[in-house]
């Protein structure tokens, strides 16, 4: 059984930052794509960033040099440092872990989710 679970986020100020953690267990490494989506006020469902089974960190359009994605493999945890941010991330991220091949389709293992929220 896969366990995924997130913790800090919370509220900061517009070009602040903030970073939202998660511990995994369970999973296999080797087979496993680990990353973030986040749902906000625009969007239902938004992948962030990822990390492939190969160590590749993909990011999406929105976040791409603000947001900076790790991965701990001794410790089974994964970070999202988020830098300069914006109203529009305001928002619940997700920690997700998940096969690579499904993991864009949003299955796979997800966290209860951590709010984060930015405040102009």
């Amino acid at each position: 059984q896969v366990n995924v679970v997130e913790s800090g986020g919370g509220s900061v100020e517009v070009g602040g930052s903030l970073t939202v953690s998660c511990e995994a267990s369970g999973y296999t490494p080797s087979m496993y794509c680990m990353g973030w989506f986040r749902r906000t006020a625009n969007k239902e469902r938004e992948g962030v960033a990822l990390i492939d089974a190969a160590g590749k960190a993909v990011y999406s359009d929105s976040v791409k040099g603000r947001f900076t994605i790790s991965k701990d493999n001794a410790k089974n945890t994964l970070d999202l440092q988020m830098n300069n941010l914006k109203p529009e991330d305001t928002g619940m991220y997700y920690c997700v872990a998940a096969v690579c091949a499904i993991y864009a389709t949003g299955g796979g293992y997800w966290g209860q989710g951590t709010l984060v929220t930015v405040s102009s």
